[in-house]
C-alpha cells in the first residue's frame, strides 16, 4: 500500500515531465483504435447495404470459372419467369437486369462514375428496389427514356430532374432523361446508381430482350428462405445459382472483404510502427526520471525499501501513464475515425458518421495495448532503479554508466547488424524474387534491431562527425552542445533511434518508388514502339465497344491500329500436364508496337497461323521449348493445337510473363458473343504526323469519357503520378511515427534541462547569456536529429537498394536514388530538431540563476 501511495504521489509530482510520454501513448493507441473503428464502420455500412438489397431467394447464371470478359453480364432466359411463379412458396418473382460494366456521361460528356473506384451500376427498376431506396422527387421509370439517379451522385454532379444522361454499354449507347431522384435508406458507400425500365435494360445492357441477369423471389408467409431455395432448385434444376438472402449477403461481404482486410492490416502495420517509436520515448522518459531520482531512491533503499518495492514503484507509475494515455487514445481514435470517414467522403466513398461502429473490443484493445506497451517499456528502467544501492543517497543525481554492459551491448549490436547485412546481400543475389523477399524481410528486421542496439556506440562517432561540420562555426557554445549530446550516448542513441525508424522507411520506400518509375520509363523507351496507348479509364471490367472502336479508327494520320485483348484458356502441355493461362490476343502489328527480347524464335512468328509464344520462366518450369505444340482450349470456345513460335525473355517490366497469340486465332476459336472486346488499343502515327494524329485521336473519342488517349510522355506521367500517390499515402501513415519521434526529442531535451538545472545555473552565473544558452540547447537538438537522420537515411538506402535487386527479375532493373528527396528529408530533420528545442530552450533560459544553483 505504501508503494502504491508513493508511486501515485511521484506520478502526480512529475506529471509535467510525463506529459509528452502520455501524448505518445495517446497517439499510438488512437491510431490503432481509429483504424478499428473506421474499418468496423465500413464493414457495418456494407453489411446494412447488402442486407437491405438481398431478396429472400436470388437466381442468377451459374458462374463459369475464368469466363471470357465480354463486357456483358451473364444472363438467364426470360422464360424462366413462368416456372418460378409456379414454384410452391413463391409469393412474387421480380426479374433483375444489372450491369456494372458501363459508363454514364452527362450532357457535357463528363463521366459521373465515382473517382474512388466504386462501381457505376445501371439496373432495371422493380418493386424490390424500394427496400434499398426511396424516390424523394420525380417518379420511377415509366418510359424507355426515363431514368432514376441516386441522390448522392446527382448532388455531386449538379444533376436534376430533366437533365440528359448517356449510358455507354457493351451492346451500344443509349440516352435517358432523369425522371426521378432516389435516396438510399442506408448509407451508399460511393457507388453511382441509375435505374431504367426493364425493357430498356434488357435491350440496351444485355442486347437480348429475352434475357435477364437474374430473379429476386419473395417467399410466401410461412416459407423459410432455405425451404424456398430447395423448392426452386427442384423446379429449375442445378443449372443456375440459387442463393438465400443470407448467402447473397455473405457473397457480397466476401467480394469486398479482401479490400477491407488489406486496408485494416496495412493501417495497423503503420500503427505498430508508431507504437514501436513510442517505446523509445517511454524508455527514455523513465530512464531519465530514474537517473534524476537516484538520491531519492537511495534514501528509500536506506529506509528499508526492497529492490522489488522500488521496481514495483516505477512500474506502477508506468501503469498510471499507460492508463491515462490509453483512455485519451481511445477517445482520440474515435475522432481519428471520423476524420478518416470525412477524408473518404472527399474522394467519393461516402460513410455516414451517424453509423459509427464502436465494438466493445476496440476500447479494450486500446487500453490493453497502451498499458502493456508502456509497462514493458518501463521494465528496464525499473530494474535499473531496483539496483540502486542505499549509498546512492550520498551521491548527486545520476547513476554511473556500466562500461562493461555498454561494451557487451555494442558487441551484440554489431553482430546483429552484420547478420542483417549478410541477409540483405544474400537477398540481392537470390535467384528468385520469392526467396529474395524472405531474406530481404529478415535483413530489414535484423539491421533495424542491430542499429537500435548499437546506437550508443554510433552516437560517439557520428555526433562527433556531425559536430565537426555543423557546430564548428558556433565556438564554445557549439562545443558545449556536442558534449551534452555525447554525455549520455545511450540516451542520445535511443532518442535518435525513434527518428531513425521513420526516416529509414521513408527513404527506403522513396528508393523503391523512384526505381519503379525509372525502370518503367526505361522499358517504355526501349520496348514500346507505338506512339499512342488507348485505355478504358475508370472501370476495369469495361472493354472497347464497337461504337468506340469505330470512333477511334476514324482518326486521321494513323499508320496502323492494334487490337489487344485477353482470353482465358486451359493449356495441355506436351507432358500431359494441364494449366490455366491468360493469353494476350493481339494483331500482328503488336510485334512492332512492343519490342520484346526473345531467348528463342521471333515474336512476330507468334502471330502466325496457329502459333503462340510463352515466357521464359513458364518454358523452364514446364519443359516447353521452341517448336512444341500445346493444346489450347479457350474457355467457352473451341480447342486447337498452337505451335510455340517464340520464347520471350523474362528480363522486362512490360508484359512480364505474358503469352501471345494472334487475335484472329482467338476469334476463330470463340463463338460470336464470347469474344472479349479490346482492353487496350495501340496506334502508330504516320511518320512526321505525330502531333496531328494525337489531336485527331483526342477529337475522335471526345464523346467517350471512359477512353484515355496517351502518348509515351503521358504514360510516363501516369506512372509517376500512380507511384507518387502510393508514396504520399505511405508518407502520411508514417507521419504519425515521425511525430511521436519528434515528441521524443522534445521530451529528452526537456528532461535533460531539468537534470542539468544546477549546471545551467552555474553556466549562467559565470557569464553565459540567455541567448547562448538557448542556442546551445537548440544545437544539441539539431545534432541529435541529424544523427538519427543520417543513420535512418543510410539504413533506408540500403533497404531500398536491396529491394530493387530482389525485384530486378520482375522488371525493376534500374536503381534510382531520389537525391532531392533524401537531401530534403535531411535538411528537414535539422529543422525538426530546431523546432523541437524551442520550448525546452525557452524554459531553460527563463530559469532563475540563484534558484538553479541551489537545486540538488
Amino acid at each position: 500500500m505504501i508503494v502504491l501511495k508513493t508511486s501515485v504521489r511521484n506520478f502526480y509530482a512529475h506529471k509535467g515531465r510525463m506529459t509528452l510520454s502520455v501524448v505518445a501513448v495517446m497517439l499510438s493507441v488512437a491510431f490503432v483504435c481509429g483504424t478499428l473503428v473506421f474499418t468496423d464502420t465500413m464493414t457495418s455500412t456494407f453489411d446494412k447495404l447488402f442486407g437491405s438489397t438481398a431478396s429472400d431467394v436470388t437466381i442468377s447464371a451459374k458462374k463459369v470459372d475464368d469466363a471470357q470478359a465480354t463486357g456483358k453480364p451473364d444472363a438467364v432466359p426470360a422464360a424462366l419467369q413462368g416456372k418460378l411463379l409456379k414454384v410452391p412458396g413463391v409469393a412474387a418473382s421480380y426479374p433483375d437486369v444489372t450491369s456494372q460494366d458501363v459508363t454514364v456521361a452527362d450532357a457535357r460528356n463528363d463521366s459521373i462514375s465515382p473517382s474512388s473506384g466504386a462501381p457505376t451500376i445501371v439496373s432495371n427498376w422493380d418493386p424490390t428496389e424500394t427496400k434499398a431506396v426511396t424516390i424523394t422527387s420525380g417518379h420511377v421509370p415509366s418510359a424507355a427514356t426515363d431514368a432514376v439517379l441516386d441522390a448522392d451522385t446527382a448532388k455531386k454532379h449538379h444533376l436534376a430532374i430533366g437533365d440528359s444522361l448517356r449510358v455507354i454499354a457493351a451492346p451500344g449507347d443509349f440516352d435517358v432523361t432523369i425522371s426521378g431522384i432516389a435516396t438510399f435508406k442506408t448509407t451508399n458507400p460511393g457507388a453511382a446508381v441509375l435505374y431504367v425500365d426493364t425493357a430498356t435494360a434488357q435491350a440496351k445492357l444485355l442486347g437480348d430482350p429475352h434475357a435477364y441477369t437474374g430473379f429476386g423471389l419473395t417467399a410466401a408467409p410461412g416459407t423459410s428462405d432455405d425451404r424456398l431455395k430447395q423448392n426452386v432448385t427442384a423446379a429449375i434444376g442445378h443449372g443456375y445459382t440459387v442463393d438465400t438472402a443470407a448467402e447473397t449477403k455473405q457473397k457480397d461481404k466476401n467480394d469486398i472483404g479482401g479490400f477491407l482486410d488489406f486496408m485494416k492490416y496495412a493501417m495497423l502495420g503503420f500503427a505498430g510502427i508508431s507504437v514501436l517509436v513510442g517505446v523509445f520515448l517511454i524508455v527514455n522518459t523513465f530512464s531519465m526520471l530514474v537517473a534524476q531520482r537516484t538520491r531519492e531512491i537511495g534514501l528509500m533503499r536506506a529506509l528499508g525499501s526492497s529492490r522489488k518495492q522500488v521496481n514495483r514503484s516505477v512500474l506502477i507509475e508506468a501503469f498510471l501513464l499507460g492508463v491515462t494515455g490509453s483512455v485519451l487514445g481511445v477517445g482520440g481514435g474515435v475522432g481519428l475515425a471520423i476524420g478518416l470517414m470525412n477524408v473518404m467522403g472527399k474522394v467519393g466513398m461516402k460513410l455516414d458518421t451517424s453509423e459509427l461502429t464502436i465494438k466493445a473490443t476496440t476500447p479494450i484493445v486500446g487500453l490493453v495495448l497502451g498499458v502493456v506497451v508502456t509497462v514493458l517499456a518501463a521494465y528496464i528502467p525499473s530494474r535499473r532503479a531496483g539496483k540502486i544501492s542505499p549509498m546512492a543517497a550520498l551521491r548527486d543525481a545520476g547513476t554511473p554508466a556500466d562500461a562493461r554492459a555498454g561494451r557487451i551491448r555494442a558487441a551484440i549490436g554489431v553482430l546483429i547488424c552484420a547478420a542483417g547485412g549478410f541477409a540483405l546481400i544474400a537477398a540481392s543475389q537470390a535467384a528468385k524474387a520469392s526467396a529474395g523477399g524472405g531474406l530481404l524481410g529478415l535483413g530489414v528486421l535484423l539491421t533495424l534491431i542491430g542499429f537500435v542496439v548499437v546506437g550508443p556506440l554510433l552516437a560517439g562517432f557520428i555526433v562527433r562527425a556531425v559536430s565537426a561540420v555543423v557546430l564548428r562555426f558556433f565556438g564554445p557554445v557549439g562545443r558545449l552542445a556536442e558534449r551534452n549530446a555525447l554525455r549520455n550516448p545511450r540516451r542520445t542513441g535511443a532518442t535518435a533511434s525513434a527518428l531513425m525508424i521513420g526516416l529509414a522507411l521513408v527513404s527506403g520506400m522513396s528508393v523503391v518508388g523512384s526505381s519503379m518509375v525509372a525502370s518503367a520509363n526505361d522499358q517504355l523507351d526501349k520496348s514500346v514502339g507505338a506512339d499512342f496507348i488507348l485505355q478504358i479509364g475508370s472501370n476495369g471490367g469495361q472493354t472497347f465497344t464497337p461504337a468506340v472502336e469505330k470512333a477511334v479508327k476514324s482518326a486521321r494520320g494513323i499508320q496502323h491500329f492494334t487490337d489487344y485483348t485477353l482470353v482465358n484458356a486451359k493449356l495441355t502441355l506436351p507432358s500431359g500436364k494441364a494449366v490455366k493461362a491468360d493469353i494476350t490476343a493481339a494483331d500482328a502489328s503488336y510485334a512492332q508496337d512492343l519490342r520484346l527480347d526473345t531467348v528463342s524464335g521471333k515474336l512476330a512468328d507468334a502471330y502466325g497461323k496457329d502459333a503462340m509464344s510463352v515466357p521464359e520462366g513458364f518454358a523452364k518450369d514446364n519443359g516447353v521449348k521452341l517448336g512444341d505444340e500445346l493444346t489450347v482450349a479457350l474457355v467457352g470456345g473451341s480447342t486447337a493445337k498452337l505451335k510455340v513460335a517464340a520464347v520471350t525473355s523474362d528480363d522486362t517490366a512490360i508484359e512480364h510473363g505474358t503469352m501471345f497469340t494472334d487475335i484472329d486465332t482467338a476469334r476463330r476459336l470463340l463463338p460470336a458473343g464470347r469474344m472479349p472486346g479490346d482492353f487496350m488499343m495501340f496506334a502508330k502515327a504516320v511518320d512526321g504526323k505525330q502531333d496531328a494524329a494525337y489531336a485527331s485521336l483526342k477529337a475522335a473519342v471526345k464523346d467517350y469519357p471512359q477512353v484515355q488517349v496517351r502518348d509515351q510522355a503521358d504514360y510516363k506521367k501516369l506512372i509517376q503520378s500512380q507511384v507518387n500517390q502510393l508514396l504520399y499515402m505511405i508518407y502520411g501513415l508514417l507521419g504519425l511515427a515521425i511525430i511521436v519521434a519528434v515528441l521524443g526529442v522534445v521530451n529528452t531535451l526537456a528532461l535533460s534541462v531539468v537534470e542539468r538545472t544546477r549546471e545551467i545555473g552555474l553556466m549562467r552565473a559565470i557569464g553565459m547569456s540567455r541567448r547562448q544558452l538557448r542556442r546551445m540547447i537548440r544545437l544539441e537538438s539539431v545534432v541529435i536529429a541529424l544523427f538519427g537522420a543520417l543513420v535512418g537515411l543510410g539504413l533506408g538506402l540500403g533497404w531500398g537498394s536491396s529491394a530493387q535487386q530482389v525485384l530486378a527479375s520482375q522488371g525493376l532493373g534500374i536503381l534510382k536514388v531520389p537525391w532531392p528527396t533524401i537531401i530534403s528529408v535531411f535538411i528537414g530533420s535539422a529543422v525538426v530538431g530546431l523546432l523541437a528545442a524551442l520550448l525546452p530552450a525557452f524554459r531553460a533560459a527563463r530559469m532563475n540563476v540563484l534558484s538553479a544553483i541551489a537545486t540538488d
